[in-house]
């Protein structure tokens, strides 16, 4: 699925086709702040700004998304997971503008959820995390889980993925895989939460996510 870069987050969100192929980033577009937010505020300003407490950025490297960037000279493709550098700080080039957002169709199969503490005033993620699950044979056969709002840019936990997939996906085996979210991160500290706190929140909302997701496999 190819998603212009103006695309206003209301559009994503109630969008039918995104909301029945790609279900993941309809419900990250959701949470976006307020409804004069999502009314005008796009899913391209969005990854260009690379806030890292974003609501998008979670989803999209679960998705495993690319997008696409183009200038006056030329037109490339990125994964999502290397556009990102850091705070506040992309892999775009001079000269060069978000126009795409490439996200995979989801399989039916699939179960996504993405969940967030929210910053009240603001509506931002104090830690949001996505998920994406699949199972077969009464196991967990993939797993992608995306992390904002805790580091100072979002990332893919990797880890994470690793504890959950090959298990039975069980109340324990989702505890125990979350519980590494915030392992090596150097988490952030501000006058909304400590680091401590967004590690414990990490861990939290990852059980949560994953929970969720693993409720909506076929």
């Amino acid at each position: 699925m190819r998603i212009g870069a103006t695309t206003t987050h209301y559009d994503v969100e109630s969008s039918g086709v995104v909301r029945s192929r790609c279900p993941l980033l309809a419900e990250a577009a959701s949470f976006i702040g307020d409804i004069q937010v999502r009314n005008r505020g796009t899913i391209g300003g969005s990854i260009a700004h690379a806030d890292p407490a974003a609501d998008y950025p979670a989803s999209l490297l679960a998705l495993e998304a690319r997008a696409v960037l183009a200038s006056a000279r030329k037109q490339r493709e990125i994964a999502l997971s290397d556009f990102f550098v850091d705070t506040f700080t992309t892999a775009l080039e001079p000269g060069e503008i978000i126009s795409e957002v490439i996200v995979p169709v989801e399989e039916q199969s699939v179960g996504t959820s993405y969940q967030k503490m929210i910053q009240p005033a603001s509506g931002f993620a104090i830690v949001g995390v996505a998920a994406r699950v699949k199972k077969s044979g009464g196991k967990v056969t993939m797993a992608r889980v995306g992390v904002t709002g805790l580091a100072g840019k979002p990332y893919r936990a990797t880890n994470v993925e690793k504890a959950l997939e090959g298990t039975a996906g069980a109340a324990t085996d989702v505890q125990k895989a979350a519980a590494v979210v915030a392992d090596g991160v150097d988490a952030n500290s501000d006058l909304h939460a400590s680091a401590n706190y967004r590690k414990h929140l990490a861990r939290i909302y990852t059980m949560r996510a994953l929970a969720a997701a693993l409720s909506r496999t076929a």
